[in-house]
């Protein structure tokens, strides 16, 4: 039976806790065998983590030890996968530049708050996009500093209303990638569990995790 653990806490605002129920179950309904934590301190256990096929990080900003972080670092390069949407996994320690080249990316701003924009699928071949349509959203739109490696699924292009010198500007929204022998794949959608009712979003995630996880 693959494993999976799942760590929340950080900022509440992006529903950590909410966001583990909604997807610890997902994930036991493809077989998994699923923890979920409130803490950091996981990461310092080696043998724990070594035993694992995946990690879905759900912890905005906040601050990790070098060790909780070297920990979740090795374990990835080693071959655990990781796989995670929004702040959860890509605003999650700001000070921490190792990990966020182990996510591809990290988010800098939101122009606007919450608005609405559309979602453009651009790899209809790849398991996890495949399949779907573009498809609007009503949340967060984030714009990222992202890693050129990353294999893009999706993106946004940003109107320019909120900040006008990045009118049209593409800003990747699903992507994946390697880190060592660790899979990692990442959603920006997800700024509130409500999001997932959103059917593409959902299955997105749904996907990536699968993906990361080898079961996809």
């Amino acid at each position: 039976m693959p494993s999976a653990l799942i760590t929340w806490g950080g900022w509440d605002g992006h529903e950590p806790r909410q966001c583990a129920e909604l997807f610890g179950p997902i994930l036991e309904s493809h077989g998994f065998d699923v923890a979920i934590v409130d803490t950091l301190d996981v990461y310092l256990d080696a043998s724990t983590l070594a035993g694992l096929d995946l990690i879905v990080p759900i912890w905005t900003m906040s601050t990790i030890t070098k060790e909780q972080e070297a920990g979740l670092l090795n374990a990835v390069r080693s071959g655990v996968n990781i796989a995670g949407w929004h702040g959860g996994m890509a605003d999650s320690f700001r000070n921490n530049t190792e990990y966020q080249f182990m996510v591809g990316g990290q988010w800098v701003a939101h122009p606007g708050g919450i608005i609405d924009y559309s979602v453009q699928i651009t790899d209809h071949d790849d398991p996890i996009t495949a399949g779907l349509a573009d498809f609007a959203m009503r949340s967060e739109q984030y714009y990222l500093h992202v890693d050129p490696s990353n294999e893009v699924l999706a993106t946004t292009t940003f109107g320019g209303e909120h900040a006008p010198w990045i009118a049209g500007t593409v800003m990747p929204v699903v992507w994946k990638r390697r880190w060592g022998k660790g899979r990692v794949s990442y959603c920006s959608l997800g700024h509130h569990a409500s999001d997932f009712d959103v059917p593409e979003a959902r299955t997105i995630v749904e996907r990536g995790m699968l993906w990361a996880a080898g079961a996809l």
